[in-house]
């Protein structure tokens, strides 16, 4: 919009129409990054699964995600860095920014040492002792787990260079380099097709991924030292800088911690119970979520430091509108996205995969859900991360979060079934939403009544109408293809126009309005 209608949030987006136009801009960039690298990691997925077979590929997740459970001693303080730099960067304080960016790679670095340390020997131990691995397999088991512990060291140094580009905004090279990554993995993927049957695949996948690892933190650290005069290391010892960040880190353990237990920990725990087939059903749900989820992500990602900025800059009136707007722009996308794949779940499944591990249609529903239910918590924890105040609402928040690996793993015990994970993690998402709106209305005012009404019932209101009609499509009985197009067209449909009538408001539509009248005026001139 390029004028102020009279109304307090439409006066905000025109006082910072350049901040705004840079989150559309940014939003766009990583929208192009995340539908090329969907479209081609559900391929490089089917691939893999298909070349590996379900054995290796659930050996694959489950051992990968066990080191990646070692981030819980890691990914509070790369959160904290995040942070510190986009609050700088809000401040204008160069100096302070300059100092924040060469403690964290010194911290990082130590981290990453410590961290190899355990995991060569707590981790060989269990990899080795305690997992299900079949018989044949454990060889191929530990080169995998040693070549995911140096990728994961290496992730953890990158993070000060990739936290420095997400500050500065600087998405176009974040969208470049993602799409590289992308092809790149694909082009391992489909070069093991081409290996003698001496090779084995499992390995020389893990071995390339490292390289590919190696590649990428070369391009952030020529780019961050070519772009931003802060990404140069200097030894200094801030000791109240690292104090202060080493504090916020260790509250912040506690979410991060809970995160990295209800997906890795759990996925530990399904492979004792039911083993590797189990963890490769659950790994091909991850993948549906990382695919349909990363859209959301990347529009958070261009939001995350607006929100962070206008908290330093005490613009809170700018700031609470951005969070109303992106939790609930933030569910529309994703309704769109997840309506079609949860009505034709089995068969999408089949059209992607070819051959279909058991239990895998449930999982993919109950993540798909899960990660709704989530969207709208997104811009909360992004606040709460930005006061720095975090320790009452980890204690809380987190703790209820903490509650998956236990409670899935009882469950699991008394004889569940192995989806009882996925319900566990829904039912604590929408108590965790709960308890941030509570704490975040005594950290920084928020309404709670307010986004009661403006935020979660306008989503349930949207959804409700939305699925009217993909429901009455599902009774249908008609060829497999054409019922699919037809339920696909439907959601998509039935979404946007719920979306646009019952879930924005007139101000909204008229913008809707014009940019659809914009771009069908420059495509008729084309």
């Amino acid at each position: 919009m390029s004028k102020s209608d009279g109304s307090p949030v439409e006066d905000l987006i025109v006082s910072h129409s350049e901040d705004t136009r840079r989150v559309a801009k940014n939003t766009l960039m990583l929208y192009g990054r995340m539908l090329f690298s969907m479209l081609v990691s559900l391929y490089t997925s089917r691939v893999i699964l298909n070349t590996l077979g379900v054995e290796d590929y659930g050996i694959q997740n489950v051992v990968g995600g066990f080191v990646g459970m070692f981030s819980l001693l890691s990914g509070s303080l790369s959160t904290a860095i995040g942070r510190f730099l986009t609050f700088e960067l809000g401040k204008g304080n160069k100096d302070r920014l300059a100092r924040v960016f060469s403690t964290s790679m010194f911290v990082q670095f130590v981290i990453a040492v410590i961290v190899v340390i355990l995991i060569e020997t707590f981790g060989v131990w269990f990899i080795n002792n305690k997992m299900v691995i079949p018989e044949g397999r454990l060889t191929a088991a530990n080169w995998l787990f040693q070549f995911s512990t140096l990728s994961f060291a290496l992730s953890l140094i990158s993070v000060p260079y990739n936290a420095s580009i997400i500050s500065h905004e600087h998405m176009k090279v974040f969208a470049s380099v993602g799409i590289f990554e992308v092809v790149a993995r694909l082009m391992i993927v489909i070069s093991l097709s081409f290996l003698p049957a001496t090779f084995d695949k499992l390995i020389f996948y893990s071995f390339m991924l490292l390289a590919l690892g190696l590649i990428l933190q070369c391009i952030y650290y020529t780019y961050c030292r070519k772009h931003f005069e802060e990404c140069e290391f200097q030894f200094v010892f801030d000791k109240s800088l690292l104090k202060e960040m080493l504090g916020f880190a260790s509250w912040n353990f506690i979410g991060v911690s809970s995160a990295v237990l209800r997906d890795q920990g759990c996925n530990v725990v399904l492979n004792l119970f039911w083993g590797p087939t189990l963890n490769a059903a659950r790994g091909i749900a991850q993948q549906v979520s990382n695919a349909v989820g990363g859209f959301v992500n990347n529009f958070m990602t261009a939001v995350n430091p607006q929100i962070t900025k206008s908290y330093a800059a005490d613009e809170m009136d700018y700031m609470m509108m951005l969070v109303y707007r992106s939790a609930r722009y933030s569910y529309y996308l994703l309704l769109i996205l997840s309506l079609p794949v949860l009505f034709n779940t089995e068969y999408l499944i089949d059209l992607w995969l070819g051959q279909v591990p058991d239990h895998v249609e449930l999982y993919v529903q109950l993540v798909l859900i899960n990660l709704l239910c989530e969207s709208v918590s997104n811009p909360l924890i992004t606040v709460m991360l930005a006061t720095g105040r975090i320790r009452n609402y980890q204690l809380v928040v987190g703790g209820l979060q903490l509650l998956n690996l236990p409670i899935s793993y009882i469950l699991l015990r008394l004889g569940f079934f192995p989806e009882i994970i996925s319900v566990v993690a829904i039912v604590l998402s929408i108590s965790c939403l709960a308890a941030r709106l509570v704490m975040l209305q005594g950290m920084v005012g928020l309404s709670v009544s307010g986004y009661l009404k403006k935020v979660i019932l306008n989503l349930l209101t949207v959804s409700i109408v939305a699925v009217v009609f993909p429901i009455l499509v599902s009774f249908w009985d008609c060829p497999g293809f054409l019922k699919f197009i037809t339920s696909c067209l439907i959601c998509v449909l039935s979404t946007c126009i719920s979306i646009y009538y019952i879930g924005c408001n007139s101000g909204e539509r008229e913008f809707i309005k014009e940019k659809v009248v914009s771009f069908m005026s420059r495509f008729g001139r084309a």
